[in-house]
């Protein structure tokens, strides 16, 4: 089978990493793998330095929101070797959006590519046509939660027939707590005393993923637990000017936190955060799918309270493998992380049940199988 992935950014994130582990899997085998990438973003950097048989066709980011002739020209060539090709949604670029335009290019060139749009987060302004781009082109979408996929079919009216749920999952050997990869994680993330409980926040730093909830909870938390540790981790996104990071900095400032706060940048080894936390917190206030950091929470044995938003009570299950909260309400956060930090016994059943819903549900390498099923089913019917 020939694959072909879409994947319109520089910066490196969850979806990135599920993206270079889906290439090299399908890779491995025995499918032929292209791969249309910005030049100089982060995917371009690990496929190359692989040095594998991977068809690399790369592009320049901002010149191709003007759709050139040169750039239809590259993506049809890129195009024409795909029997399906995955396109992840990401935010428009002006008028730009890669999955309208890999259609106007299998359209132009009269290519038999089956585009296949692949999405987590359903954003409000985002148009039916980021998902659904052309009638005539053979269509077809894969959500990663079953909240997407019912907003696909519900408010944006696409046929049912034409939406996949499949999880995205997790690698249940790289996902699993060692004694060794405990040791290592102690040198990558040193702290300076013995913390309780150390808390976990991973997304990038933007502020619908509510750390500045996180910062107040804290807060309000140092009475019960003055040894308490939070660790942040993530980046800024692409063309944000920043400011939620400052206003962040700012209210640590004000309320004398520093010591009790920990930033630290993206890791394609998040592993290593998870052996160094006791809980993740994910305060996220809207727009989200099923984020893939809270099953490899639970896959490596870390309790997940989270917002109750989005697809993520398909993965975190109220009182069973976490604690549901809502968005922004720093009473409830402060208070399922007491509870939940004051009665162990509670702590390790959600421990064990996180561990086996990701076994159950969320095995990365058999997904993957189901997406090169779902593959082969929609080239044998075309």
């Amino acid at each position: 089978m020939k694959i072909g992935f879409i994947e319109d950014t520089k910066l490196h994130g969850g979806t990135q990493l599920w993206v270079y582990e889906a290439i090299n899997f399908f890779n491995y085998k025995g499918h032929e793998i292209t791969v249309i990438t910005p030049k100089n973003g982060w995917l371009e950097r690990q496929i190359s330095a692989k040095k594998s048989k991977i068809s690399l066709i790369t592009y320049d980011f901002d010149t191709i929101t003007k759709e050139g002739i040169e750039a239809i020209n590259t993506w049809k060539i890129a195009l024409k070797r795909c029997d399906v090709a995955i396109c992840t949604i990401h935010p428009p670029r002006s008028t730009f959006h890669c999955v309208v335009f890999a259609a106007k290019c299998i359209k132009n060139g009269k290519l038999n590519t089956i585009l296949i749009p692949k999405t987590g987060t359903i954003i409000p302004t985002y148009k039916r046509e980021y998902y659904l781009p052309d009638e005539t082109i053979e269509t077809y979408i894969i959500a990663i939660s079953e909240n997407t996929r019912k907003l696909l079919i519900n408010h944006y009216q696409i046929p049912p027939e034409r939406v996949k749920l499949i999880y995205q999952g997790v690698d249940l050997e790289k996902f699993k707590s060692r004694e060794n990869q405990k040791e290592i994680a102690k040198i990558k993330y040193p702290l300076q005393e013995v913390c309780s409980p150390i808390l976990g926040c991973v997304g990038t730093i933007e502020r619908r993923k509510g750390q500045d909830v996180l910062i107040d909870a804290i807060n309000s938390l140092m009475n019960s637990f003055p040894n308490l540790l939070s660790i942040i981790v993530g980046e800024i996104p692409e063309g944000d000017d920043g400011s939620y990071k400052k206003l962040l900095e700012h209210k640590i400032k004000r309320s004398k936190l520093k010591d009790r706060l920990i930033f630290y940048p993206f890791t394609s080894e998040p592993e290593f955060i998870f052996e160094r936390i006791d809980i993740l917190i994910f305060p996220s206030l809207f727009k989200e799918g099923l984020p893939n950091v809270l099953i490899e929470s639970l896959a490596m044995g870390k309790p997940v309270i989270a917002s109750n938003i989005g697809g993520i009570p398909e993965i975190v299950k109220n009182n069973k493998t976490g604690f549901l909260v809502k968005p922004s309400s720093v009473d409830e956060l402060v208070n399922r992380i007491e509870f939940l930090w004051k009665n162990q016994e509670i702590y390790a059943n959600l421990v064990k049940a996180g561990r086996k819903i990701v076994e159950r549900k969320f095995c990365r390498k058999r997904q993957f199988e189901e997406f090169l099923d779902y593959f082969n089913e929609l080239i044998i019917e075309k």
